[in-house]
């Protein structure tokens, strides 16, 4: 009985991570587009304007996610240098890019960058 599941976890691979816009649900990039970087270390990286009040010495947290450029970033396709990224659906400000980079809010510096805040879409598993 076991061999059996053994086999079928063989041919059914993992799930497929799909983001999508959470105003209107078109997926907007896939796990396999997403530009993985070094977490940083936190706001000690950022400017002293930038740090909270009371710098606490939590391990740094990713609130984006970086992708490689992708065909429905409209104002990429169009030559921009840095721009805000929009849903092709409903318009929504999904993120933003620059092609010198950003700075994620782990402290990493991320070049180019091609953020999707995911505060503006959906994690799906598919």
């Amino acid at each position: 009985m076991e061999a059996a599941n053994n086999s079928d976890m063989e041919t059914n691979p993992e799930p497929q991570i799909i983001y999508r816009c959470k105003k209107c649900r078109r997926i907007v990039a896939a796990q396999e587009n997403v530009v993985v970087h070094e977490p940083g270390v936190g706001e000690k990286c950022f400017k002293w304007k930038k740090r909270s009040v009371g710098m606490e010495d939590e391990p740094p947290s990713c609130s984006s996610i970086f992708v490689e450029p992708l065909k429905w970033m409209e104002a990429v396709q169009e030559g921009s240098v840095e721009e805000k990224l929009q849903c092709m659906g409903c318009k929504a400000r999904l993120g933003s890019f620059n092609w010198a980079g950003m700075q994620c809010s782990c402290g990493a510096w991320v070049n180019p960058a091609f953020q999707l805040h995911k505060s503006r879409i959906d994690e799906c598993h598919s």
